[in-house]
């Protein structure tokens, strides 16, 4: 284990006390901020500025994913080799110059769908380096005990900063126009760089693998130990299946709330903003509901609970029912949002330090990279069907979909395991510690 110093017993929220941890959960929740003024403005472009079609649409939320299918396997080899927070920073910077670019051209009235498309995939590309390396980084800044603590703790901040930020971004669409918000992302991700380069934890170096050994067996390791381990492997498939669902609903509700609802940009942003309350309160509960369930009950409890409520959203009508479609977005957005609190606690403190950033990109390779496919579907739905038809479809399936979590270990355990598995004499389960 990690040789850390003795310390007196921090009071309630001790982390708020330690200034790089101050500095990583400020620099991304700035980061996820603009990200979400982005997840209104750049469909908002698209639908109101360049006119585009449903499935162009759909198309612009997929390219912004697609980089997880074409480079995640690698990356997480990549990120086990290289110092995370140096790569973070390149990561910032070159998201920051690419969204910087949309308003430039959207000024110069040169502006196209593609270049728009363009955008999504470079900073789609850079958020699978920066994602892989901020969760296997995480250890580096906070002791293993405080790994639950710290993933409330973003997660409940990401939950704000998507409330603010989608809310912002509809407000900004309204009276500035959608490119602004793009604008105001490429700021936040100077501001999460500074915060960043103010960190003054000293990181382990990863470790150098032999000079022969060829990437793709690291790959190998990595997707193997996941395809091998019960516990990874149930919650893989299950999380792939749901952002297939999750994102082809998501990729429609611009379209829906715009063209079938008749809502304008700014009430756009509040209406998708209120399922982020909804994931506030999941932060702030995961860690009750852990304790006093059981991690692997609880995780289970929240997830079962909290799908069915998606059908409210093809309910919305214009009027008040537009309300629906922000309740049903938060009820989901609570049982996530309190699952993947848990969830990530669990990866951080279980999987193989050494192993921890392939086994991650391994796992995010099947949940993210279902996110192109389900954008992808959610546009071939909605154009085949229409909106509403094609939302009652996805929500119908994500419903259903907690099923799945039965197919493993999880179902006969109250706790999730906090402790890696025994070596076994493979060389992918060497250096349980650190």
């Amino acid at each position: 284990m990690r040789t850390t110093t003795v310390t007196p017993p921090r009071p309630r929220g001790g982390l708020l006390r330690r200034r790089d941890f101050r500095l990583l959960w400020a620099g991304e929740t700035m980061s996820r901020f603009g990200s979400n003024i982005t997840g209104v403005a750049m469909p908002l472009v698209a639908v109101v500025t360049l006119d585009a079609s449903t499935f162009w649409v759909s198309a612009l939320a997929a390219a912004a994913w697609l980089p997880w299918l074409l480079v995640g396997l690698p990356a997480g080899a990549w990120v086990d080799r290289l110092p995370r927070r140096p790569l973070m920073l390149a990561c910032n910077l070159g998201s920051m110059l690419l969204l910087a670019s949309v308003p430039l051209a959207a000024w110069l009235d040169a502006l196209t769908m593609t270049q728009l498309l363009v955008v999504a995939l470079l900073t789609g590309l850079a958020n699978v380096f920066f994602s892989i390396a901020y969760r296997v980084y995480l250890p580096s800044v906070v002791d293993r005990e405080d790994l639950a603590e710290a993933n409330a703790k973003l997660q409940g901040s990401e939950s704000a900063a998507q409330l603010a930020g989608l809310g912002g971004g509809g407000m900004l669409a309204g009276v500035f126009g959608a490119v602004s918000g793009l604008l105001v992302d490429a700021a936040t991700f100077l501001a999460s760089t500074l915060c960043l380069l103010g960190i003054r934890s000293t990181e382990a170096r990863p470790t150098a693998p032999a000079a022969s050994r060829p990437l793709r067996q690291d790959v190998s390791d990595g997707l193997h130990y996941t395809l091998r381990d019960p516990y990874l492997r149930v919650l893989t498939a299950y999380g792939t299946v749901t952002n297939l669902l999750l994102t082809g609903y998501q990729a429609l509700l611009t379209v829906f709330l715009v063209r079938d609802l008749g809502v304008g940009p700014s009430a756009v942003g509040w209406l998708l903003a209120g399922a982020s309350v909804g994931g506030l309160l999941g932060a702030v509960v995961a860690g009750r509901l852990a304790r006093r369930l059981g991690s692997a009950r609880g995780m289970l409890l929240a997830k079962f609970a909290t799908a069915p409520f998606g059908l409210l959203i093809p309910l919305a009508q214009p009027g008040w029912r537009v309300v629906l479609l922000a309740l049903g977005g938060a009820v989901l957005a609570l049982g996530v949002v309190c699952a993947n609190v848990i969830q990530g606690t669990f990866r951080q403190q279980y999987c193989p330090p050494h192993l921890l950033g392939r086994i991650t990109a391994s796992m995010s390779v099947a949940n993210f990279g279902a996110i192109p496919i389900g954008s992808l579907l959610g546009g071939v739905l909605g154009s085949a069907l229409g909106v509403r038809p094609a939302l009652w479809l996805l929500t119908g399936g994500l419903a259903v979909s907690s099923a799945l979590l039965l197919a493993g270990p999880l179902r006969t355990r109250r706790d999730l395991p906090t402790e890696p598995p025994l070596p076994s004499g493979t060389d992918d389960q060497e250096g349980a510690g650190e």
